[in-house]
């Protein structure tokens, strides 16, 4: 279900525009406007779920596809052979929207430990 204050769900929905990079029925990427590296895409699911730790048994299904999707979306952008993938859960952790997101970063030396 989209929620209406959700910046994610409108991108997702059409209603707010973004850059695309890779879409399909439940997932869709697009290009960071604050972007970390080179490469710097977001991975979103359609449907809402505010963060990682709200997912349900239920959505194994699609936290599966969004794993496939970055790794479809990496192999697109040419960065397959290296790239990070990250997602942040909770404003502590820095998550800024409340819409469960991956970031896939790819384009420069990646340090560990990060952040």
């Amino acid at each position: 279900m989209a929620m209406a204050d959700c910046i994610f769900c409108k991108i997702a929905s059409g209603e707010t525009r973004a850059r695309i990079v890779y879409e399909d029925g439940d997932t869709l990427a697009f290009s960071d406007l604050n972007p970390q590296a080179p490469t710097h895409v977001l991975i979103i699911p359609r449907r809402h779920i505010t963060g990682l730790s709200s997912a349900v048994e239920e959505d194994g299904e699609l936290l599966g596809k969004l794993q496939l999707t970055a790794v479809k979306t990496a192999k697109l952008l040419k960065v397959e052979d290296a790239f990070r993938l990250v997602t942040n859960n909770g404003r502590g952790a820095g998550q800024s929207v409340n819409h469960l997101h991956y970031h896939l970063l790819a384009g420069r030396k990646m340090l560990w430990p990060p952040g």
